[in-house]
């Protein structure tokens, strides 16, 4: 089997915050081997284009292109000689940065001709000029150009053109937020495509211009087939640069290391779904092994009484470490109090929560092997003599996240570092069902990008569920079989439960562990009986219930009486009862699938009203209490 010709890799600066100084930075370290300078940057960078050069150079980065050139081609006069004559200074700027190619994209200005030949009659007269002086002219095609929009048209007058000096660009989101059939991109010579510029998106019902210049996003991260349309660009035959290009305004806002690490990522991502590089295929689950808290001794105490109440049990405890095992069914729960630990470390920051996750994977080794190829290098907690060696890679918010696949020995990691307690126990509780996530503003994608990439889960539709004090959107991702689900909520609002958690917790984290049970009636009816709470549901949601599906008294009954809540879809039932939260940072969701697929969306928004009105009462007794 060939090995695929590996391309440049270049991000725009218009892609990354900061100065201009800061962008080139942020791409050398991350790794990228070139970038675009987009005009506005070198505008207000305090230098000469020969000082970016220079800055560029010592970086190791080569500036692949210079752009952009806008409203040149089929201008009457005196605005056509007016731009030769700008063109010329643009070669200047493009000498004294060291590229030899120029973006010129298709025009916008109310004055342009429709008229393809005199389109390419100027262009061409560019391209002369530009050859003279060994430099290259692209045209692309905007999706909002005045009369050139499409890939084929800017082709058309590239082609009547007819000079060596001037080539095709083309753009994934300019071709794909039109629908344009990009098939035919395979049948262009590749030599004459100078330049290859990537980004998603989420399909929105707007004009393309305002769709590109605020949502645009990183591939991977959107819902448009950025792989099928550079598989169809790189059977060409192009050899060139492969670029971001993403207008964002999340990403205007974020570091710029962060965002060029994503690029990067991305980027290598869609490279190897369109056959271009090569990487391990993602694991195959089997589910959670196990959730780890971060605690101290008086949060472990705590922490005990309240997984007590929903049946967990004490299963063992560390053999050389502060780390003790709590189960349930195949929930394995561990509380970490092990001083000079990831775990100490991640409670000074955030409290008693969650620190890290374990995923029952069929080759841990190909998992890092495609981890690390990702930019997600493997991380090692320090072990004892006789331990076993867990790896593990971190998500975007610190949170750990092990691997553990099958040993050669048949033992499991309980039999190798524990002392366990034998029990014979009849559980309610049978496996973890899904882990939700609270994110900071504005890192939805990131985090969308990185489960997709790392671990090939795909990204579900995207829930708005109104909360008292503003919006939440929740998006989950979802093993390819199903064993694993990541909810990951974001909201705008400080005061919404999302915003809180993450303004409480420090930044992101779990916030929402849901457990499975075969028989939520009994569950709940056990948990009760041990002194547990579960979230006292309003009478009003259970009259609006009956009325929505029809449910007959006797059913309807027994789930008023233990603030059970319902959905069915059409794949079945769920039912689901939500705990009181612990510490104000988690709670915990009892549920029971009946074939149903979803997560009970149309309920959230009643969890989260009631949950707010707990708040208030906790505060109001607070109040009281300090008078």
């Amino acid at each position: 089997m060939s090995t695929p010709t590996p391309h440049l890799r270049s991000i725009a600066t218009v892609s990354l915050s900061g100065s201009l100084a800061e962008k080139l930075e942020a791409a050398a370290v991350i790794g990228f081997d070139g970038v675009e300078i987009f005009e506005n940057d070198l505008l207000t960078f305090d230098g000469s284009p020969a000082d970016v050069r220079r800055i560029a150079e010592d970086l190791g980065l080569a500036i692949t292109i210079f752009q952009p050139f806008r409203d040149f081609e089929a201008m009457p006069e005196p605005q056509r000689r007016r731009n030769l004559d700008r063109a010329e200074r643009k070669f200047d700027v493009m000498q004294a940065l060291g590229t030899d190619l120029v973006l010129v994209c298709s025009s916008i200005h109310p004055a342009t001709l429709d008229d393809p030949a005199r389109a390419a009659a100027d262009l061409a007269e560019m391209a002369e000029r530009a050859g003279a002086r060994g430099l290259r002219v692209g045209y692309e095609a905007l999706a909002w150009g005045r009369h050139t929009s499409r890939w084929r048209q800017a082709w058309d007058i590239v082609q009547r053109a007819g000079h060596p000096a001037l080539g095709l660009i083309v753009d994934s989101f300019h071709t794909l937020c039109l629908d344009d059939d990009f098939a035919g991109l395979a049948d262009l010579p590749g030599e004459r495509i100078f330049f290859v510029q990537l980004a998603d998106g989420p399909r929105l019902s707007m004009d393309p211009l305002s769709w590109s210049r605020h949502f645009r996003n990183l591939p991977g991260q959107g819902q448009l087939d950025v792989a099928g349309f550079l598989r169809a660009t790189l059977a060409s035959g192009y050899q060139g640069p492969l670029s971001l290009e993403i207008f964002n305004d999340d990403f205007r806002a974020a570091p710029a290391r962060l965002t060029a690490r994503d690029g990067l990522r991305s980027l290598i991502l869609v490279e190897a779904e369109a056959g271009a590089a090569t990487l391990p295929p993602p694991p195959r689950f089997d589910g959670v092994e196990f959730l780890e808290f971060a605690v101290d001794a008086e949060a472990r105490a705590r922490l005990c009484a309240f997984l007590a109440s929903l049946g967990f049990r004490h299963a063992g405890s560390h053999r050389s470490k502060d780390v003790e095992l709590w189960r349930q069914g195949r929930i394995n729960l561990v509380l970490n109090a092990e001083p000079d630990s990831a775990a100490s470390e991640h409670f000074q920051l955030h409290g008693a929560s969650v620190c890290a996750m374990a995923l029952r994977v069929d080759d841990a080794g190909a998992a890092l092997t495609r981890a690390n190829a990702l930019l997600s290098p493997p991380w090692q907690e320090r072990i004892g003599s006789g331990e076993r060696q867990i790896p593990a890679v971190r998500v975007p918010d610190g949170t750990l996240i092990y691997l553990i696949g099958p040993d050669p020995s048949g033992r499991t990691i309980w039999e190798d570092d524990f002392d366990l307690i034998p029990a014979d126990a009849d559980d309610a509780l049978t496996s973890i069902d899904h882990i939700a996530q609270s994110l900071p503003t504005g890192r939805m994608d990131g985090f969308v990008l990185f489960y997709r990439a790392i671990f090939g889960f795909e990204p579900a539709q995207v829930w708005e569920i109104p909360d008292p004090y503003g919006l939440i959107r929740s998006r989950a991702m979802l093993s390819p079989d199903g064993t694993i689900r990541l909810p990951l909520n974001i909201s705008e609002s400080r005061e919404t439960a999302t915003g809180r958690f993450v303004s409480a917790y420090s930044g992101a984290g779990v916030h929402h562990i849901a457990l499975a049970t075969g028989d939520i009636h009994c569950a709940v009816d056990a948990m009760l009986a041990r002194g547990g709470t579960l979230l006292p549901i309003p009478e009003n949601y259970y009259d609006d219930l009956a009325a929505r599906h029809g449910l007959d008294d006797a059913t309807l009954e027994a789930l008023r009486a233990r603030n059970l809540l319902y959905d069915r879809d059409e794949h079945g039932e769920f039912i689901h009862a939500y705990t009181e939260a612990f510490d104000d940072r988690f709670f915990c969701e009892i549920v029971e699938r009946r074939g149903y697929q979803g997560f009970g969306a149309v309920n959230a928004t009643v969890r989260l009203a009631v949950q707010a009105q707990r708040r208030e009462a906790r505060r109001g007794v607070a109040r009281m209490a300090s008078m």
